[in-house]
Parts: C-alpha cells; structure tokens; sequence
C-alpha cells in the first residue's frame, strides 16, 4: 500500500447523510452517484458517433476526481514508478469497492494488463450495446495512470466477458519508461500470461 493514498480500515466504507440525501465514500467527501449498467448503455444512444470519445472522457473524469481524493501529497506525477505502482493498486482497490468488480492489476516491463473479472457489463450479456461500458472502463483506467503520470497508449480491451471470455482484459502499453524486476508480475507476452492467469479463476 502506499502512503500517498488515504486508506484506512473504514476509508472505503459508504457513509449515507440522510439529511442531505447522499452517500459518500468513508471520510472523503466524495460524493457517489448510482449508475446502473443500463443507465451507461442508454447514455451513449443519445450520444450517437461520437459515444467511445465521451464515455473515455467520462471514465477519465471520474477516475481524476476518485484520485483527487484518495491521493495526497505534492505532485504524484514525480514519484517513481514503483510508488506510481502501488498508488495505482490502492486506487483499483477502491474502485473494486465501490462495485465496479474484482480487478486485478499485472505489470510486466512496458506493459500493464487489468483484468476485471466480474464487470459490470456481466449483467447485461445479452445487450449488444453493452459494449460501451467496457469503453467507460477503459477510460477510468486511462484516467487514473494519467492522473499518476504514467504516459501510456490510449490502451485497448483484449478480452471481453460480453464476448464469452473470462473476464475483460485492458492492455495499456507504456510510452517511455520500464518497470524494474521487483515490480515485473509477469515476463511472457501477455497473452499467455493473461491465459494463465484466468485459468486461476
């Protein structure tokens, strides 16, 4: 866990302020609204040709104001990659508490696969339209190694649960630097390291 995230034992606890009709997370002052998957897909038929680009601004956004709350300190953006690593745990952590599914981060040397293994598209499997929430994760994934400093390539889904994988699978590849060895999960392509790990499942 690192130090610059604001995690406790209740951190992730949903707190409702009956007088003021809202739920917070923990003690942060983050305000949650309720989305349900359905409510994701009917979004975008209004959004028409240009849905990917917004629901990637909308997971960026929301990922950005999560961040701004759990992670404290200067500038985040200068610490190295191993701390940028573990903030970027503790921060899927939360995210995995407030019901977006168990994901799991992996590292290799310039990539970082996440895979989420009971996503929220799950409920809508027969929705061809669902497909859209999977482009909302990719864009709150976006956004947290953005907000971190982290400089990938947009990132892409490999794996999808909607199209009868184990899980969705996000690849994200890294622009300029490298993890070292003590942060490295995985050495093989990442396809069979992915194939191995869902095995685990």
């Amino acid at each position: 866990m690192s130090k610059r995230v604001n995690k406790g034992k209740k951190s992730d606890d949903i707190i409702v302020d009956e007088k003021r009709g809202h739920l917070y997370v923990g003690d942060k002052d983050l305000r949650l609204i309720m989305l349900r998957p359905i409510d994701l897909i009917e979004f975008t038929e209004f959004c028409g040709t240009n849905a990917d680009d917004i629901l990637i601004w909308v997971g960026k956004n929301i990922s950005s104001i999560i961040c701004e709350k759990l992670i404290f300190g200067d500038d985040v953006k200068n610490d190295s990659l191993s701390e940028k690593k573990l903030i970027f745990n503790d921060v899927l952590d939360t995210f995995e508490h407030l019901g977006y599914g168990s994901i799991i981060p992996k590292f290799g040397k310039n990539k970082i696969i996440v895979i989420v293994a009971d996503p929220i598209s799950g409920e809508e499997k027969g929705n061809i339209m669902a497909k859209n929430i999977c482009i909302f994760y990719q864009g709150v994934f976006n956004g947290v190694l953005e907000y971190i400093g982290i400089d990938i390539l947009q990132g892409e889904e490999t794996k999808c649960k909607l199209l009868g994988d184990e899980a969705c699978v996000f690849e994200f590849t890294l622009l300029v630097d490298e993890f070292g060895e003590e942060d490295i999960d995985f050495e093989k392509e990442s396809s069979e390291s992915v194939q191995d790990f869902l095995g685990t499942l």
